[in-house]
């Protein structure tokens, strides 16, 4: 089992960012995948949650609105996009598979988003 996800990320305050996180050596409809963040000197921040079979999404109160998940099951990858981008969002973004029972049991390696101008 492997989640990749795409490369650090540095945009100016007010722009997006989609960061994507490939799935592979599963059946990719058959986990939930949590986009979590950390920033510096910070704990980690739960973000939300994608089922890749339908594409539902649950969203914490903090980012409803200003994130959207969305999942693709051609290519087996879950994104997480970010708008109205501000330096407060400059983090280290992981997803990570759920195994229902036990928990996150696979991440991806990261992506580092810097939001500076």
């Amino acid at each position: 089992v492997q989640l990749v996800q795409s490369g650090a990320e540095l945009r100016n305050p007010g722009a997006s960012v989609k960061v994507s996180c490939k799935a592979s050596g599963y059946t990719f409809t058959s986990y939930y995948i949590d986009w979590v963040r950390q920033a510096p000197g910070q704990g980690l921040e739960w973000m939300g949650r994608i089922d890749p079979e339908d594409g539902g999404t649950k969203y914490a109160p903090t980012f409803q609105g200003r994130v959207t998940f969305t999942a693709d099951t051609s290519t087996s990858t879950v994104y997480v996009e970010v708008s109205s981008l501000r330096s407060e969002d400059t983090a280290v973004y992981y997803c990570a598979r759920i195994r229902p029972g036990y928990g996150y049991d696979y991440w991806g390696q990261g992506t580092q988003v810097t939001v500076s101008s």
